[in-house]
């Protein structure tokens, strides 16, 4: 088992809201996590065809059945959707008891609609994330960071056979979920265009382009692209925009949220067969993105992130924007501190208005290589930077 960086901010939301609500992609540890976080509770999985029966004759006397148990953890809640309007009225019978019920699900659309029509102001959400370094880095199965880079952050993918798991569980997702979930999309489609991405990880997107070679339309192709975002396999970083009189670059990078996934359509199966393949460098900025970004969730919950691009190619791969100060993160596969990558940031720098800059690569250590820049290995930024 791993630890989670989400357990302090799950159990502060549970002193603070009656209900939270989890989400997450399927199988990334939200039952684990919550079992883990109120050993107590009674947990109840509405996807089992009787439970979910029961639920649907009558969830509000299921959930008040519940009433003597110190809590009840509800998994895969958007199987019943009829399960949200009858928690407002358990909720509204005894509204001091706080994290009486923990709701996990994996469809990010149908959970966020139930809890807006029915628990706004009674809920907490958080979201969990695959495993950042950090936390694959721990625990009784401890994994290095090549090894998680390699075969993603989903626990069973970094334990076993990750191109395996990832057939079964695009093979679930595409064909059994995404209809459930009231999605119109053919699943040999929706694998195609997930090929087509890997294959354009850590690009620009350009929709139109991309919809004509799948022969849809621009619209159309947005429309599955939300549907990727919403089960949480799809990230489209936003470019930062500021009133600097440069030509910048408008279109939104695409990156697949789990390396594991993105080598397993690429068919890589081995560390030797990722260091000789052309998708290495886009392959370790997107890893290196989403492990900052997975640990930004719980540090700094409000940080918004962007990239930036001119029109001439000067490029910071990743733009934090925490609120009262900005950071800039440029990401190398290979050594950092060359003087060109130094150069191209402190001339950026003041574009983005960025207290200061991070260049992040393979080597060892930490080092300033210049005015507000340091150059630092991955594995001093698992232990905190940038």
């Amino acid at each position: 088992m791993f630890p989670r960086l989400a357990l302090p901010a799950l159990r502060a939301a549970a002193a603070g809201f009656p209900v939270v609500v989890v989400l997450g992609a399927r199988q990334v540890g939200k039952t684990t996590l919550a079992r883990t976080a109120f050993a107590n509770h009674r947990y109840v999985d509405l996807e089992d065809p009787r439970t979910a029966a029961r639920f649907r004759d009558d969830a509000r006397f299921e959930l008040d059945a519940a009433a003597d148990a110190s809590g009840l953890i509800l998994d895969e809640a958007q199987a019943v959707p009829a399960v949200f309007a009858a928690l407002r009225g358990a909720v509204d019978a005894q509204r001091s008891r706080h994290g009486r019920f923990i709701v996990l699900g994996s469809a990010q659309p149908a959970l966020v609609r139930g809890v807006s029509e029915s628990l706004a102001g009674r809920a907490a959400v958080l979201e969990l994330d695959p495993l950042t370094a950090h936390e694959a880095g721990q625990g009784s199965d401890a994994a290095p960071w090549q090894q998680l880079w390699l075969r993603g952050g989903f626990p069973d993918a970094l334990r076993g056979d990750f191109r395996s798991w990832w057939e079964s569980y695009l093979r679930l997702l595409l064909e059994r979920d995404l209809p459930q979930y009231g999605v119109r999309a053919d699943p040999l489609f929706m694998h195609r265009l997930l090929t087509m991405l890997a294959h354009q990880h850590g690009g620009l997107l350009n929709a139109s382009a991309l919809g004509g070679s799948l022969g849809v339309s621009h619209h159309a192709l947005l429309r599955h692209l939300d549907v990727l975002e919403a089960v949480y396999l799809l990230r489209r970083l936003p470019p930062y925009f500021r009133n600097v009189g440069k030509r910048l670059t408008k279109a939104p990078k695409v990156y697949l949220r789990d390396t594991g996934l993105l080598h397993h359509l690429l068919n890589i199966a081995t560390a030797d067969e990722l260091a000789a393949h052309p998708v290495r460098g886009a392959s370790w900025e997107g890893f290196v993105i989403e492990d900052v970004l997975r640990r930004e969730r719980w540090a700094r919950p409000a940080t918004q992130a962007f990239f930036w691009r001119t029109a001439a190619g000067a490029e910071i791969d990743l733009v934090l924007d925490r609120g009262g100060e900005r950071v800039a993160v440029e990401v190398k596969a290979g050594r950092g501190d060359d003087a060109r990558a130094v150069r191209t940031l402190r001339e950026a720098l003041p574009d983005v208005d960025a207290a200061r800059a991070w260049i992040v690569d393979q080597a060892p250590g930490v080092q300033a290589v210049g005015a507000r820049i340091a150059r630092a290995g991955f594995a001093e930024v698992v232990q905190g930077a940038p």
